[in-house]
């Protein structure tokens, strides 16, 4: 599958539709779901064009790979939420609901774990 560039997040990242980012740097942008389904919901995504984690896993450079996922880790210190606990998660294709074609990690805290998904 192509990677669409007309997805909302990419859209995002040209800078055609606005958002409020709450990290960014080389590598990441990250800032709030729209549809939050925890008190704190952030959307963490890779600034270059990838449609999955297996996409991002296998044509990421080794820098692209290590400076996603150490932004995770700042994200959570952020969010204050490194020490109470998060949850990340990943969607990859229609049958995992992946509403975007553009690889992204949702980050959910704020309350209970077991019950993020409940709700």
């Amino acid at each position: 599958m192509a990677y669409d560039s007309h997805n909302v997040f990419s859209k995002i990242l040209r800078k055609e539709i606005p958002c409020q980012p709450f990290y960014e740097d080389d590598f990441v942008l990250s800032f709030s779901d729209l549809n939050p389904l925890a008190p704190v919901h952030l959307l963490i995504i890779p600034k270059n064009n990838y449609i999955s984690f297996d996409d991002f896993s296998e044509k990421a450079s080794s820098e692209e790979l290590a400076g996603f996922f150490s932004a995770i880790g700042k994200i959570a210190k952020k969010a204050n939420v490194s020490q109470s606990g998060y949850r990340l998660i990943t969607n990859h294709g229609e049958d995992a609901h992946q509403e975007v074609p553009h690889f992204h990690v949702h980050l959910l805290a704020g309350k209970p774990l077991g019950s993020i998904l409940e709700s």
